[in-house]
């Protein structure tokens, strides 16, 4: 989740990388020595499921094996205000797409994907989404964070508060949805890479989800003219009221899995982002 440049992983091409001989090569390999088993073809069949929906464009992926990824290698640029506008409507366009139901995998996927070295649960039948956030991506991060001593006891209870209302379909904490969106599912900042032709996506763990949830996660390290990709997204697809109340809830999955992954250090936002969705 926190890797930067082209692509993430362990180990990778960059962007602006040049051959020996100074030129910029056409492709750039993701490698990934020790990735589990099918979590590199898990992330190639999200990037096409993402393409299929026809919204925000994606890099094209050329070669899959189970070490690394060849992609297309996207140019960077400095975004622009028009850039961020289309960005906006275009990832309403992909959450449009749907998906066949909450925590569903992109076709292709069996079993469990992966949000960066952490297993991400997906789910085999239907279920509400309160229930799915509270089971599938609250719930076993936690127990992880708890087990690693980076939360305690007295933060579980916190966090399990949020999962039972959850559970119970709390309509403060499942406001904003009414069918799974086909989502990035890690769609921070350095995921989301800014060409001449406009933003590109790469590294997701897409899954079927909440809207809201890849909109909370641009703004959780920043994201250039968040304001206008966020203005632009409301006007093609509208926005519930109290999404922005709603955006700590949303938060908590990335902050847990930054807790699991990389240690104490994310354990005090996780926090707070659990007791302000308590508040709601």
């Amino acid at each position: 989740m926190r890797g930067t440049g082209c692509g993430g992983g362990p180990r990778r091409a960059r962007c602006g990388d040049r051959g020996d001989d100074g030129a910029v090569p056409s492709t750039f390999v993701k490698r990934a020595p020790g990735a589990p088993p099918g979590a590199l073809a898990a992330e190639a069949a999200g990037l096409r499921w993402l393409a299929a929906a026809g919204g925000v464009r994606v890099c094209p992926v050329l070669e899959v094996a189970p070490d690394h990824l060849v992609l297309e290698r996207v140019e960077p640029v400095r975004p622009d205000a028009a850039e961020a506008e289309a960005f906006g409507r275009h990832l309403a366009a992909t959450h449009a797409a749907g998906a066949p139901r909450f925590g569903a995998p992109p076709p292709g996927v069996e079993g469990d994907a992966w949000i960066a070295a952490a297993p991400l649960p997906m789910t085999t039948a239907p279920t509400p989404w309160g229930a799915f956030y509270a089971e599938h991506r609250l719930r076993p991060y936690l127990r992880r964070a708890v087990d690693a001593g980076t939360l305690d006891a007295g933060d579980a209870r916190v966090v399990d508060r949020v999962c039972e209302r959850l559970a119970a379909e709390d309509p403060a904490l499942v406001a904003g949805v009414q069918r799974p969106a086909r989502l990035h599912g890690d769609l921070w900042s350095g995921n989301v890479l800014w060409s001449a032709a406009g933003a590109v996506l790469i590294d997701p763990a897409a899954h079927g989800g909440h809207p809201e949830t890849d909109l909370a996660m641009l703004a959780l390290f920043g994201l250039p003219h968040l304001e206008t990709v966020l203005g632009a997204y409301a006007e093609a697809a509208g926005m519930t009221p109290g999404r922005r109340e709603r955006v700590p809830l949303h938060q908590l999955h990335p902050l847990l899995v930054h807790t699991v992954l990389l240690g104490g250090g994310y354990a005090a936002p996780a926090l707070a982002a659990a007791r302000a969705a308590v508040a709601l």
